[in-house]
């Protein structure tokens, strides 16, 4: 099977559609909800399957890219990141750290790809923004790649995700596995309702997740443990299934990515409380871009102002709190039940959540 790009319309419902009733906080999802509700963000996912055959082993990966403003390259954001526990990689951080200043695409992969995208956003930013007379490079950036391990249902080892893949386009989720079902790329957003200067505005806060961890007991859907229910129902296996079960719960420890995106004027500190809100996994990046930080204003030893730079007060930020986190998880329930069961190297296997199972459970509770 060659290369794909996974544009095509998802054909398994949303968590809205399927759990009509199900509770997901007090603030309305935004039209898409998704993370490119938010004005201006770009998404493109792009994932690759290559069946297994007598000479190599099952492919399934891909990469994940985030714009947060098509002219990326020329004006920044405000961002900030959190690190709730340190088994995985974000290149960046220390940039992040010193300047809260996100000054590039966000590019989510397995972990073996990492320096494959780094490089891929080099060399298209070498090409696209060098000096046209003299064709060298005059200026300075640093990149956020971020990664999650695949290796149970990819041939990790086998590298395929390759520079030329990063300009521009990019499902980094394509061979996770999470909550004991396949897992991989999920999104969701929230309208918030603000004032500016005692006018009515509406902000949009939103995450996209990576999803790649958890067993399947911990699984629950507001409250109902339906991972626990699935796995009774589902108890009476054959010996083959059990030996795929055992190869996953031996597989490397799980991890989660999470990008939360937003309009709301927020500083660097602020927006790293909201990547907190994130609640749990690995590493999680919140940016905003209702700034344009020029990447390289005119130089001056003088401390200089020249922009006027609008925030929202601490006091009023809880509802962007609750947004990002009601939307981080609605984003992971849509990556559950958007997944497909998927064949991995030596007949690996990680069969989607039942989604009608799941629907028949909840109907119950709800």
């Amino acid at each position: 099977m060659t290369d794909t790009n996974t544009n095509a319309p998802p054909t398994r419902p949303r968590v809205r559609d399927l759990l009509p009733k199900l509770h997901l906080g007090r603030h309305r999802p935004g039209l898409l909800n998704s993370l490119t509700d938010v004005p201006g963000v770009l998404v493109h996912t792009e994932s690759i399957h290559r069946l297994s055959t007598n000479t190599s082993h099952a492919i399934n990966t891909g990469l994940t890219t985030i714009l947060p403003r098509r002219d990326w390259f020329n004006y920044g954001c405000y961002a900030g990141y959190f690190r709730f526990n340190g088994s995985g990689e974000m290149t960046g951080s220390h940039w992040l750290d010193e300047t809260g200043l996100l000054n590039s695409p966000i590019i989510l992969t397995n972990s073996f790809s990492v320096g494959a995208c780094y490089t891929g956003i080099y060399e298209y930013a070498v090409r696209e923004y060098r000096d046209k007379e003299s064709g060298l490079v005059d200026w300075f950036l640093l990149l956020v790649v971020a990664e999650t391990c695949d290796l149970y249902l990819n041939d990790i080892g086998a590298m395929v995700v390759t520079p030329d893949m990063v300009e521009g386009n990019t499902g980094g989720g394509t061979g996770m596995v999470c909550q004991g079902f396949k897992g991989g790329t999920g999104s969701a957003s929230r309208i918030i309702d603000g004032l500016v200067f005692g006018a009515e505005v509406m902000y949009t806060v939103a995450a996209l997740v990576q999803a790649n961890y958890g067993a399947k007991r911990d699984l629950h859907f507001g409250g109902v443990p339906v991972g626990r229910l699935i796995a009774e129902q589902d108890a009476i296996v054959t010996a083959e299934e059990e030996s795929q079960r055992e190869d996953a719960r031996k597989a490397k420890d799980g991890s989660i990515i999470v990008v939360i995106a937003t309009d709301a004027p927020l500083h660097p500190t602020q927006l790293q409380r909201l990547a907190k809100r994130a609640t749990l996994g690995d590493i999680f990046i919140a940016f905003s871009t209702a700034e344009k930080i020029p990447r390289a204003p005119d130089f001056s030893w003088k401390p200089r102002v020249e922009q006027n730079i609008a925030v929202v007060q601490d006091v009023t930020i809880n509802a962007l709190f609750e947004g990002a986190a009601d939307a981080t998880e609605e984003a992971i329930y849509n990556a559950l039940i958007g997944a497909e069961d998927m064949e991995g190297p030596r007949g690996k296997y990680s069969k989607a959540l039942n989604y009608v199972k799941l629907q028949t459970i909840m109907e119950k509770y709800l």
